[in-house]
């Protein structure tokens, strides 16, 4: 890996990691809805025009019905569940669980389409779903104005992200990234528009939520794109990922240095339990051991 797609690695899962510090900042004053209208708006308008630029608005037009289903499952739906979640969590167990991301695209690959796991991945998604167990078992509390509630949305979130992984290696397979990039942002922001306007928040948010709004929304959504589409061209999609792993460190630092969040105990075990075991899903473990061994 060069130094540059390091750079670029680090720097997206800062951005990624950062995304949940904004919401958790943000949402109560926008409120859910109207804060990811605000998110995937603000990165249509600036991927959009790029789209243009680069003359690829008729495979927009030629893939819009996978499009679709991608800015419904892969943005509006898992952005809205998230933020609405943050308003009950800290930002760290946020970023943890979603870590949680590869082992639902592996376990729907393996129960919708059909793909075989091997034993790697299988221990892969057992093993993470023992660290969601861990988490909820120390942060779940359903009681009125606990946490059980949002790390159900936070979880059902994922399992969107993961449906639409896998619906778009089978609806847009071969689309141009930013393509599916801008497009999936448009659609996102077409669809909330309406919840957006019905739920727009009586008070004014304040300069510093607009603020964390639009570094939602340029940042950590449309220069987050750009970053990790570029990686998938340089280094692969299978070494892109690992900045799955490096989320929940900069969601849990974030947190602490700007929030004042702690990370707990049962947080750090649950954390380094579901990382192991995208680790594993991912088939990420798997090939370092394979290239060590061969190295020796």
């Amino acid at each position: 890996m060069r130094l540059r797609d390091f750079g670029d690695l680090i720097l997206l899962a800062a951005l990624w990691g950062g995304s949940f510090l904004f919401m958790r900042y943000a949402a109560p004053a926008f409120g859910p809805l109207a804060l990811i209208w605000l998110r995937v708006a603000i990165a249509a308008l600036f991927l959009v025009p790029l789209l243009l630029l680069r003359q690829q608005g008729r495979a927009l037009r030629e893939h819009a019905q996978g499009i679709a289903v991608m800015g419904l499952f892969g943005s509006a739906l898992p952005f809205v569940l998230i933020a609405w979640a943050m308003l009950s969590i800290t930002a760290g167990l946020a970023s943890i669980l979603n870590a949680t991301v590869p082992i639902f695209t592996a376990l729907i690959g393996a129960l919708w389409f059909r793909e075989q796991l091997g034993a790697w991945r299988t221990a892969g998604l057992v093993v993470g779903f023992a660290g969601v167990l861990l988490l909820a078992a120390g942060q779940a509390d359903f009681k009125p104005g606990g946490s059980g509630w949002a790390i159900v949305a936070m979880l059902l979130a994922t399992l969107s992200y993961g449906l639409a992984a896998n619906l778009t290696r089978q609806l847009l397979g071969g689309v141009p990234a930013l393509v599916s990039a801008a497009g999936s942002q448009l659609v996102a922001a077409i669809i909330l528009l309406p919840f957006a306007l019905w739920f727009w928040p009586s008070v004014p948010p304040g300069g510093m939520a607009w603020a964390a709004a639009t570094v939602l929304g340029l940042g950590c959504t449309a220069l987050a794109f750009l970053l990790f589409f570029r990686l998938i061209a340089n280094i692969g999609a299978s070494r892109a990922v690992t900045v799955t792993f490096l989320i929940p460190l900069f969601g849990v630092l974030w947190g602490s240095v700007f929030l004042g969040e702690r990370l707990d105990a049962s947080m750090l075990l649950g954390g380094v339990v579901v990382v192991l075991g995208t680790a594993l899903a991912t088939g990420v473990l798997r090939r370092s051991y394979r290239d060590a061994s061969g190295s020796s």
